[in-house]
């Protein structure tokens, strides 16, 4: 089906070249399940077990969070096959309810969602390649930090000089066509993969610590260590108690509510291959196999690799890892010290797959934005290889600077600007994931007669599941995680002033 959802002049379609309709669905499943697994698997168990406070809640938050992702895959199934286009879930919200909730989706992703998490996972890539090369440390630096006001600088120490350089080095492969992009995401979601496998394997088969296996299943539903959950803000603190997961029902209910901001962010960008629908070769079927295929392998990647972290290490070595680095943990209980340098040869490669599937997916978002005259218009051209090298460049710029930002602490040390704006939007990303399955249901009253190739399964049942569980996670979120919640509202909304200035030059140029 022609691109008939990002219209453009008949002499821009002869002019431009088209995309490059390269992807299949093996390499969409590569997208999927690459873009997924970064280093988030490896080190959220300690904080979820800090939350949960006992293996049993270690493992139900899994698999709660394995539920939701592949609920929402397989009802994004249907709209991925009914707006085979660029742009995805802009594209999505857009037809479903008006341009500006598309535009408030994409202006998001943009600026924190996708590139937040990029930034994310460069920084982590640098972390680990420093554990076999010392040199590359996070206090040596070629720019000092600069103070900007009194919370926040910008800097660059060699660590951050790293993650920077593999931003331009992905950005630089993807801008040399699709096929490119694709082999190396292949290529390193394959090793990623086989790498987690490994680390089931020596968990449960190999390490099995028979003391620790005997004091987690022996205790596997009894609450040990459980951190307080306070409320969120100073004036619920009076209506709402503080709960811990041995609060009962409601105290358990808070717990794994809580302990889903983790999982559900390591287990996020599945939803990236339907940013790339016009680069895949049969988007009707592939996109929404691809979504489900991957989801499936992910999740069970990640409940088993929870599974050998049970296996390896005692329920109070996983809370009180050392830097929250679980895997780290478990493979140096089994190997002594150079268990650490195996488990960062594994992290720098997940890493850098997961980088090359995000930068790839992301500025297709950004080309889509434009083609709607919501962005600069030269994002939304395409190179000579078929991809959208400026959206592409303007994106990697964007994240560069995410890098380089910092927050300045209390005690005088630096954090890093995009951790902050992470957490205040997965409130936002809970939101836009619900809002456009909801979208399944106004778009099947609004579209009755659309060709729907694939159907959501289970409708009407698993997609409201999914909307009635995001609903009482981001419940529990306003209350106990107010500080971060209503932040990331406040970055959404500021997109509605931006979006009427992008609408009013579109209108003075038309």
């Amino acid at each position: 089906m022609a691109e008939t959802a990002l219209p453009v002049t008949t002499q821009n379609k002869r002019e431009e070249p088209g995309f490059v309709r390269a992807i299949g669905l093996f390499d969409g499943t590569m997208i999927v399940v690459g873009s997924m697994i970064g280093s988030g698997i490896f080190i959220v168990a300690a904080d979820i077990t800090r939350q949960t406070g006992s293996a049993g809640g270690l493992l139900l938050t899994w698999i709660l969070t394995g539920l939701l992702t592949i609920a929402a895959a397989l009802a994004y199934g249907e709209l991925a096959a009914l707006f085979p286009h660029a742009g995805g879930q802009y594209v999505y919200l857009r037809e479903a309810y008006s341009p500006l909730w598309g535009f408030l989706y994409g202006w998001t992703l943009f600026l924190v969602i996708q590139s937040g998490t990029i930034a994310a996972v460069a920084v982590g890539f640098a972390r680990y390649l420093g554990v076999l090369f010392p040199s590359i440390s996070p206090n040596t630096w070629i720019i000092h930090p600069i103070a900007l006001g009194s919370r926040y600088a910008i800097s660059l120490s060699v660590q951050q000089l790293i993650g920077v350089v593999m931003v331009i080095f992905l950005t630089f492969a993807n801008m040399l066509g699709v096929r490119t992009g694709k082999l190396i995401q292949n290529i390193f979601t394959s090793a990623k993969a086989l790498s987690l496998f490994a680390l089931i394997v020596l968990g449960i088969l190999v390490g099995r610590n028979h003391a620790a296996i005997a004091d987690n299943f022996s205790h596997f539903w009894t609450v040990r260590g459980a951190q307080p959950i306070e409320p969120g803000a100073g004036f619920l603190r009076g209506l709402v108690p503080t709960v811990t997961a041995a609060s009962g029902f409601f105290g358990l209910f808070v717990a794994l509510g809580v302990s889903q901001v983790g999982s559900l962010f390591s287990a996020d960008a599945w939803n990236n291959i339907g940013f790339t629908a016009a680069e895949v070769k049969n988007p009707k079927r592939d996109v929404a196999l691809s979504m489900a295929f991957g989801t499936v392998i992910v999740i069970t990647l990640y409940v088993l690799a929870n599974l050998a972290y049970l296996c390896a290490l005692p329920l109070a070595q996983i809370q009180n890892a050392p830097d929250d680095r679980v895997a780290t943990a478990a493979l140096s209980a089994i190997f002594g010290p150079v268990g650490a340098s195996m488990m960062a040869i594994a992290i720098i490669i997940s890493t850098f797959g997961c980088n090359n599937g995000l930068i790839l997916a992301g500025s297709r978002v950004v080309y889509a934005m434009a083609h709607d005259g919501l962005f600069f218009r030269a994002t939304g051209k395409l190179n000579k290889r078929g991809v959208p090298g400026v959206a592409l460049i303007i994106q990697g710029i964007w994240i560069a600077i995410l890098i380089m930002l910092r927050t300045v602490k209390p005690d005088g040390t630096y954090g890093n600007l995009y951790s902050d704006l992470l957490d205040y939007v997965v409130f936002s990303v809970l939101i836009f994931y619900a809002l456009t399955i909801l979208g399944i249901f106004v778009l099947r009253k609004k579209k009755p007669d659309a060709e729907r190739p694939y159907k959501a399964f289970g409708y009407p049942v698993v997609p409201a599941f999914y909307i009635m569980a995001a609903v009482a996670i981001m419940f529990v979120l306003l209350l106990y995680k107010t500080q971060t919640a209503w932040p990331g509202l406040v970055i959404v909304m500021l997109g509605v002033p931006v979006y009427w200035l992008w609408s009013r030059q579109k209108k003075t140029a038309a």
